[in-house]
Order: structure tokens, then sequence, then C-alpha cells
């Protein structure tokens, strides 16, 4: 399981640590002679002023109307260079509504224009992952660490990637490279210990975790990791010390509840599984999802 998924991460958190996230490129157009035929200046009025309250209705959550202020400005105008923003922004409208085929198709027209625009590239990238197109996104993360090896987003997710292929070697080279420029980055740090728990470097992986827990003792997530190691080893008793912390904190969260069931059953506390999967229904498990382990725990 991937180190972000087996988090219960999205794959944009890692992306928003790195400084990035979803690149929505806000600006106006503004006035200027653009490519092709000459414009009268009601037409670039007119285009300026759509791309204005485009940008104002995404702002305001005004998906639609935003798409259709966007593709009204490309109609009007389609050889204008500053297009490749109107097509990186409609790729981000149209993503935000969940239309991610169109929205890749978006950011490729974008790109078409300028094809060495970075945020565009990690655009369509991220999307591309988000789809499981892993080939697709790896092609841009690529083109980004050529164009700014210290970009931090396109290593971290072109390791996730590694990851996922068992391809640790280049893993553990991109989180190095991101640590080289900041070597207390908590996710590359976390990525790296995945790497080295995957090569059968437990002691040094553990190491690391609890360094991690030591110095963010506030951080569920990283209190989660370390009872997923600790389950792996089969270690039930102190994985259910770092578990009960987390269902104790993540109030709404049915996943560790589950967890803390499993190894209350792997070492004969079947009341206190029993609880655990209780709770987990309480917080929207389908009962039916949990029938066969309830059924363990008589």
């Amino acid at each position: 399981m991937g180190l972000w998924l087996l988090l219960g991460l999205p794959v944009a958190a890692v992306g928003q640590e790195a400084g990035n996230g979803e690149r929505h490129e806000e600006r106006a157009a503004d006035g200027g002679a653009s490519d092709g035929a000459a414009h009268n200046d009601s037409d670039d009025d007119r285009y300026r002023r759509l791309v204005e309250q485009a940008i104002d209705c995404t702002r305001k959550d005004s998906l639609r109307q935003a798409e259709q202020l966007y593709r009204e400005a490309l109609q009007l105008d389609p050889t204008n260079a500053r297009n490749a923003l109107l097509f990186s922004n409609l790729g981000t409208v149209l993503r935000r509504q969940g239309r991610a085929d169109e929205a890749v198709e978006a950011y490729t027209l974008a790109l078409n224009i300028t094809p060495y625009s970075t945020a565009m590239l990690l655009n369509r990238a991220s999307l591309n992952l988000e789809q499981g197109r892993d080939d697709l996104a790896y092609v841009d993360y690529c083109n980004v660490v050529d164009l700014l090896p210290d970009e931090p987003e396109a290593r971290l997710m072109r390791a996730y990637i590694y990851q996922r292929r068992r391809q640790y070697k280049e893993a553990r080279a991109d989180y190095n490279a991101v640590l080289r420029q900041d070597s207390r980055h908590k996710t590359a740090r976390m990525g790296l210990l995945m790497v080295d728990e995957k090569e059968g470097r437990q002691m040094a992986a553990m190491e690391e975790m609890n360094r991690l827990v030591q110095e963010y003792p506030d951080d569920t997530t990283l209190l989660l990791m370390r009872a997923n190691l600790y389950l792996d080893r089969e270690q039930w008793e102190v994985a259910l010390l770092d578990l009960e912390t987390v269902v104790e904190r993540e109030a709404q969260d049915p996943a560790p509840c589950i967890l803390m069931g499993d190894a209350c059953l792997r070492v004969g506390r079947k009341s206190e599984a029993r609880k655990a999967f209780e709770q987990a229904i309480a917080r929207g498990v389908p009962p039916a999802e949990l029938r066969e382990r309830l059924k363990e725990c008589k």
C-alpha cells in the first residue's frame, strides 16, 4: 500500500506541504497585443472583463458560471497567447467540479501553448495521479524535475510513484533530494522511513518514526503510521497504545476503530474489540461490513 494511501492522506495533501497543491493561477489577463490578427479595443476590453469575471466567480465557488465565462473568452480570441492561463484556470474549475478527464484536456491545451510551465505540468500530473494514471503523471513530474531539479512536489510525488513500482533506490534518491533542501521536511522523512521499512531496514525505520512522533506529538497521522508499522510486525499491544490515542483524537474517523478492533481480537480482548467495532459503526460504517468481525467477538 502506498504511503499516502496507507495514512489515509489524499495525494493533494503531499503537494500542499511542498508549497503547492492545486495551482490555480488566478490573475487577470492584462492588455497587450495578442498573437495572430489584431483586435479592436472593444474586443480586448471584453476579453479582459470576461477573464476578471471568471476569476471572481471561481473565488465565489460559482464554478459553472466561471466555466462559461472562460469558454466565452477563449471563443472571443482563440489565438491570444494569454489563453494558456485561461485553459489552465478552466482545467482547475473543471477539476473542482469532478470532471477529471475534461480538466486534463484543458491542462493539455494550456501546455500546448506553454509546454515548459511547471505549474501547469504539476496540475496535470497531480490530477492524473489522482485518477490512477501513474505513467502519465510520472512523465510530467520528470519534466518538472528536468526544468526545476529542486522542485519539492515533483520530487515527492515521483518518489511516491517509484514506491508504488517498488523502485526503492530511485524513491530514496528523490526523498534525499528534498531533504538536502530541508533536512526537517516531514513528508520526505516519512517517505524515506517507509523505503527503509520496505528494504528491510526495520530498526532505522522505527528509529526515525519515533523521532518524528517526538518532534510532532500532536500529529495523529504519525501515530497512525507508527501503529501500522507495529501491526505489520504483529506487535499488537504497542500498536494498540497508538491506536487508542488516535481513536480518542479523531472522533469522526471510523478506520482507526476498525484497526483497533482487529488488534484487540489478535490478543484475545474480545469485549474491547466489540466496543471498537461498535464505535466504527457509530461513526458511519455500515453494520453489514463488520458483521463477521462482530461474530468473532462472542
